[in-house]
């Protein structure tokens, strides 16, 4: 029960439990403040409620991110520098959306086989997020892939700066939990999809989607213009 006094009779919910679109607070006025190589900054002037309101967003192409677990349950993450906090971090495989008409799978696909040299026989979608709706469009996509091999190539010369170098750890699942919950990573894509995976075996794959699942929030974002 929640303390006594709260929620206020005004704010009591008692619709379903789940994020729903909403067409009826409409701009009155965009501007572009920034535009860079992969994300613009844009103002809005937006009526919420009774306010009139100025929000900033970021227009994010979006991203797609990849738990690859083996026959041990190991999950593959890989050691990149993240300039934005000036720190290395331990994240799933992962990429933008930023390939005009590529769906989210294939660039998933790619995305393993470029950054790990690892390729997946299954895939499944684990889980879906925003990374910041306070002040970002942009929705990741987080897929399972399981039933790895190793390209015969390796991992194909394709990256630069911070993706010339990705060096790879292979965590046991339940180790990969602790890493979460002690705080020693903090990938958003890494955090979600860590635990979504260990939701799913202590549910016994209750949950787990289809690879070509619907991604209706970023359906959604591409009709709003909220897609760079």
């Amino acid at each position: 029960m929640p303390p006594e006094g709260l929620p206020r009779p005004e704010e009591s919910w008692s619709g379903p439990i789940a994020d729903t679109t909403d067409s009826s607070m409409p701009l009155s006025e965009r501007s572009e403040v920034f535009a860079g190589r992969v994300w613009s900054v844009v103002r809005d002037q937006v009526r919420i409620g009774e306010c009139d309101s100025v929000r900033d967003v970021v227009i994010h192409p979006g991203a797609v991110a990849v738990i690859a677990v083996d026959d041990d349950d190991r999950i593959l993450l890989i050691r990149q520098y993240r300039h934005p906090v000036a720190m290395y971090l331990f994240e799933p495989p992962a990429g933008l959306l930023d390939v005009a008409g590529e769906p989210p799978l294939e660039t998933a696909q790619r995305e393993l086989a470029e950054e790990t040299g690892v390729q997946a026989d299954t895939w499944h979608t684990l889980v879906d997020l925003f990374n910041s709706p306070g002040g970002s469009s942009e929705a990741i996509r987080v897929y399972l892939a399981s039933d790895l091999t190793a390209l015969p190539g390796g991992r194909p010369n394709t990256g630069e700066a911070e993706e010339a170098h990705l060096p790879q750890a292979w965590v046991a699942l339940d180790d990969a939990v602790d890493l979460v919950l002690t705080g020693a990573i903090g990938s958003p894509s890494g955090v979600a999809g860590i635990l979504a995976l260990d939701a799913i075996r202590r549910r016994s794959g209750r949950g787990l989607r289809s690879a070509q699942a619907p991604w209706e929030p970023r359906d959604w974002l591409v009709s709003q213009q909220r897609v760079r």
